[in-house]
């Protein structure tokens, strides 16, 4: 089978990580295949927020929760937090920004780190604090709407394959 076919069919959403750190170069080379995903006309209207700093780590992790309403880690104790956000005047930017969400996912998976989507990068970036970190980067949080959150680490488990759905391709022949 073609190798980027069975990377596709083996990634998995996990949700259970050791505490050990991705090395630097690892994070960098799945940061670089994030950047190589298409976008509308491309414009690359993404950017990627990498968060290795736990404090940090902590603090979105903990705003997440609030937005959802538990207590929780939303993170599932994974180390790394790569955040993708779009930038609100291009017309793709939700589906630019899902493209490179999937380009990350799919370039940890081949290096053997566990990803999975967190949702509500959205609320999590217009909130105060969240366009506080926004700011402390220079990025003008009312340009940028948080996409999603991908976060990383080493899988202490698997994910489950669920069987493909009845119906899901049509032909027009």
């Amino acid at each position: 089978m073609n190798e980027v076919i069975k990377n596709i069919k083996e990634r998995r959403s996990i949700r259970k990580y050791e505490e050990k750190m991705i090395p630097k170069e690892i994070i960098e080379e799945i940061l670089e295949a994030g950047t190589y995903a298409p976008s509308g006309m491309g414009r690359q209207s993404s950017i990627i927020i990498a968060i290795t700093n736990k404090e940090i780590r902590d603090k979105l992790s903990k705003l997440n929760a609030q937005i959802m309403g538990v207590e929780s880690d939303p993170f599932y104790g994974a180390p790394v937090v790569l955040v993708v956000l779009g930038k609100k005047d291009i017309p793709t930017y939700i589906y630019d920004g899902s493209l490179v969400m999937e380009n990350l996912m799919l370039s940890a998976n081949s290096l053997g780190i566990g990803s999975c989507w967190i949702h509500r990068a959205k609320q999590e970036f217009e909130t105060e604090e969240g366009k506080d970190i926004l700011r402390k980067l220079g990025i003008n949080p009312d340009e940028y709407e948080g996409i999603g959150n991908c976060i990383l680490g080493y899988k202490q488990e698997e994910g489950t394959l669920k069987p493909r759905k009845e119906n899901y391709v049509y032909y027009i022949d």
